[in-house]
């Protein structure tokens, strides 16, 4: 069969839907300067699906500090791979400044979030070594894993007996090929908003020597004493082996860093495919950045507004009785009862006569039956907000209680 002619006959479970859900359900434009209130479709709305954590994106100095970069260096310079010819004075003070603040002796700047950890993953273990996974961990290190040609064991999410049953079985191959033992899991889980348990997975390496590798994207800048992450929130950060920060969420801009061991980053430095043959971060992210870490180390009132908008928001929601799982972040997930046809209904009511924009996420993502509604929420919402919203939700959950929606969907 022709290649083209069938991924034209099977889009796959999302793109199947995308003749109706395209441009407002699935790929929609918020339009505007980046912050609570955007415009969608020509309205005004109140958003809660950025993952700008602490208000950085508009933040006056970044703005600023983006257009300078931009002016005095472009968007083209450093030219080429840093192992090449992409390699500058502000890149290196930059992974210095980062390993610092993450209290780890070095770290490595990275072009993108998702490819660093698919590279990293793929650079670091051979075919002798085993991996164990946490089930619902982020699909880049469902990618990376992907890649490994050795044997790989997934424990069921955040189970600690079942990590050890898999680590029972990974230890058994290790010791017959000579391999070693790689855990992976997520410091703040993106659409639960659990934590990674961290300090029980550290206690559990003595005993199965393994190395730990932790993807901490929603941690960095949101947990912690000082925002260094989870694995500061959870004391955990010296038992934690590699971890991985992203620049997409709290610090509002592009690229990534792996922080770790002076030898094996510098190993990831020469062995990385994702970075060696690609063109380095241009110089006006990296200045950019250099700011953002500037922000976050000396205004711990943002990280602090942050807390006092998530507190709010879930204290209100569980107050009314809706179901929030056991998020411990951030990340505010509210879980309904209702098919894909309510879904879309409800989620229109919401936008078009509540005004407020949050991402509904749907199966395969979540299973049949179930409509999960994810709000983020930032340092730049305000208690009003928290008040329009929680109403709102009030709205539409009765509605979806009475069938209303099923109704409306049936007579579309």
């Amino acid at each position: 069969m022709d290649i083209f002619d069938r991924v034209s006959a099977n889009q796959g479970p999302l793109g199947s839907h995308s003749h109706y859900a395209h441009g407002y359900f699935t790929f929609p434009k918020l339009e505007g300067e980046i912050k609570p209130r955007m415009i969608f479709r020509g309205k005004e709305v109140l958003t809660w699906s950025l993952n700008n954590y602490l208000g950085l994106a508009n933040h006056p100095e970044v703005r600023q500090a983006d257009a300078e970069g931009a002016t005095e260096y472009g968007m083209a310079y450093p030219m080429g791979a840093r192992i090449m010819s992409g390699n500058s004075s502000l890149h290196e003070r930059l992974e210095n400044e980062l390993a610092d603040f993450v209290h780890k002796p070095a770290a490595l700047l990275l072009n993108f979030g998702y490819q660093g950890v698919v590279s990293i993953i793929d650079s670091l273990v051979s075919r002798h070594d085993a991996i164990v996974y946490d089930a619902e961990s982020h699909a880049c290190i469902i990618d990376g894993v992907r890649l490994h040609a050795g044997k790989r064991f997934v424990y069921s999410h955040n189970d600690m007996e079942s990590l050890e049953k898999q680590l029972e079985r990974a230890k058994r191959l290790t010791d017959e090929t000579g391999g070693g033992i790689l855990v992976i899991t997520e410091g703040m889980f993106g659409m639960s908003g659990n934590l990674g348990k961290l300090p029980e997975i550290v206690a559990l390496k003595q005993k199965y020597n393994f190395r730990l590798f932790v993807d901490d994207a929603h941690g960095f800048g949101t947990l912690g004493p000082t925002g260094a992450g989870t694995a500061e929130h959870l004391g955990a950060t010296e038992g934690v082996d590699l971890i991985f920060y992203t620049f997409a969420k709290s610090m509002a801009s592009i690229g990534a860093f792996v922080a770790g061991p002076e030898a094996v980053i510098e190993y990831l430095r020469y062995n990385m495919r994702s970075q060696i043959f690609a063109k380095s971060l241009p110089m006006a992210l990296v200045t950019g950045a250099l700011k953002r870490l500037e922000l976050i180390r000396n205004h711990p009132e943002y990280r602090e507004n942050l807390w006092t908008i998530v507190r709010a928001l879930q204290s209100g929601l569980r107050e009314k009785g809706f179901n929030i799982g056991t998020t411990e972040s951030p990340v505010t997930p509210v879980f309904l009862n209702g098919q894909i046809p309510d879904a879309t209904a409800l989620t229109f009511d919401l936008r078009e006569n509540h005004g407020v924009f949050c991402s509904i996420v749907v199966y395969p993502v979540v299973p049949k039956g179930v409509i999960m509604l994810r709000l983020i929420p930032t340092a730049v919402h305000t208690l009003e907000d928290v008040r329009i919203t929680i109403a709102a939700f009030e709205a539409i959950s009765a509605k979806l209680d009475k069938g209303l929606y099923s109704k409306q969907a049936a007579t579309a």
